[in-house]
């Protein structure tokens, strides 16, 4: 257990608590362009966040569908574990043929 989580919940230390929560969840109908361009905006504030880290794992986990967190939009995190699926699924397979000799 880290530190941080012994101290409290990471999300007490979180910056987008200071900031505009706005930035991170879409309006309906959000135009495109003003939606990356929010997301872009969420992301600088994420890059400057002490538990940056933490909260992409909170919304890879849990999973969050929606929003950015941890720099991570929703369609970026799908892709993340995606990527995880398929590494985990390698990882068991090789596992397989190791222990079969």
């Amino acid at each position: 257990m880290s530190a941080r989580d012994q101290a409290g919940p990471w999300h007490s230390e979180a910056v987008c608590r200071r900031d505009e929560a706005g930035l991170f969840f879409a309006p309906s109908k959000e135009p495109t362009a003003a939606r990356l361009s929010r997301e872009e905006a969420a992301k600088r504030v994420c890059a400057r966040c002490p538990v940056m880290v933490e909260c992409r794992e909170h919304a890879l986990l849990q999973p969050e569908p929606y929003g950015v967190w941890g720099g991570l939009t929703a369609a970026e995190r799908r892709v993340v574990l995606a990527r995880r699926r398929r590494r985990d699924a390698e990882l068991q397979r090789s596992t397989r043929v190791a222990a079969a000799g």
